[in-house]
Order: C-alpha cells, then structure tokens, then sequence
C-alpha cells in the first residue's frame, strides 16, 4: 500500500516539474519571425504605417524637387507620361539590400521603356554616388535621383516609415508609383528590402 501511493505521488511529482519546466521554455524560446507581405497600397490593399504617405493615394505629388548628376531639376510634373516608380531609400548607408534593388531597375528592361520608368532617389549628393558606382558598377545603369536636403524624403513622409533604420534623418527602402497623369497609385514601404520588381510591375500592369 504505501508503495502504491509512493508511486502515485511519484508520478504526480513527475508530472508537476515537467509542466512548470514546459511552461518556462514555452515563455522563454524564440518567436517565430512573420513571413514577408505584400504591403502594397491600393483602395483595396493594406496600407503601410505612415498617414503623411497614405495620404498621397489618389492625388498628384506635391510640389517636390529633386536633381539628376547633371544638376537638371525634376519636380512632379517631369513624370508625367509615364507609369513611374520612385524608389527612395538610404544610398550609401545601405549596401547591400538598397543597391542591390537599385541595380536591378537598371538592369530590368521592364523599368525602361516607353510606358514606364524606375528612378531611385537618395539623400547623398552626386559626387557622393560616385564612390558607389565605382564599387558596384552596375548602380550606373539605374536613374538616380538626388535628394541632398531632405526635403522631398521629408515632405513625403519617407523619414519614419518602418524601414527607416536611421529614423528622422534618412528613409529607408520605400517606393511612390505613379501612373501616367502623375497620379499616386501605390505606396510600399518594406523593412524587409527585398526585391520588389516582380511585384511592382504586376502593380503597374493593372492601372
């Protein structure tokens, strides 16, 4: 009898450290990381976190400036007459995610033709990118943009979206489209810096 209910209580002693000790590691392991989404913006999508670039869907850019190396101006009404991707992002503090995707517009012939373009816009001045270039040679196919005041980065919201790694000063790896009347028809913001060519002309093919 007392060897019974030495192994009942055995058991239930058992039984009692393994839940505690289950609990403990179930509280303390690793999360799982969430998959990468589609954050793409549209009257129907989800919208990236940010009110200032939400607020540009369905409206023409405000009055923005930007430069090209040669010192040539661009302002909102330069990218009318194509479905335009603006890609703005860290420049030379993001190597390799954001050179890898600028490099990628340049060498996708998708992005250049005459219905549609992709220009990267960076905060460094065009002396600045040079040094890029030189380290990765294929940034020079790509169209870039200089945003050397911020302003244009800060007047769009760009400098506290959830990619900003350097948040308030630079922004991160965001994209504005544009249809052909100069038009906001996607925003994406996306920390992950992935690639997003493939999605961004589905996007296109659908306005």
């Amino acid at each position: 009898m007392n060897n019974k209910k030495f192994s009942l209580g055995s058991v239930v002693g058992i039984a009692s450290v393994v839940l505690v000790l289950g609990y403990f590691l179930f509280r303390t392991a690793p999360q799982a990381v969430p998959q990468a989404r589609d954050n793409m913006h549209s009257s129907s999508g989800a919208s990236v976190s940010n009110s200032v670039l939400n607020s540009l869907i369905g409206k023409p850019l405000p009055n923005i400036q930007l430069t090209d190396k040669n010192g040539k101006i661009y302002t909102a009404e330069s990218f009318k007459g194509k479905n335009t991707v603006l890609f703005f992002n860290e420049g030379l503090m993001c190597y390799p995610a954001c050179w890898n995707q600028i490099a990628m517009f340049g060498s996708d012939a998708r992005f250049n033709t005459d219905t549609v373009q992709a220009l990267s816009v960076v905060m460094d001045s065009s002396s600045e990118w040079q040094s890029a270039i030189e380290k990765m040679p294929e940034l020079a196919k790509s169209k870039t943009l200089f945003d050397v005041d911020g302003d244009t980065s800060r007047k769009l919201g760009l400098l506290t979206l959830p990619s900003s790694m350097h948040r308030g000063s630079l922004p991160g790896h965001s994209y504005i489209v544009l249809d052909r009347n100069g038009i906001v028809k996607e925003v994406r913001d996306d920390p992950n810096m992935a690639i997003a060519n493939d999605l961004l002309i589905e996007k296109i093919a659908k306005f």
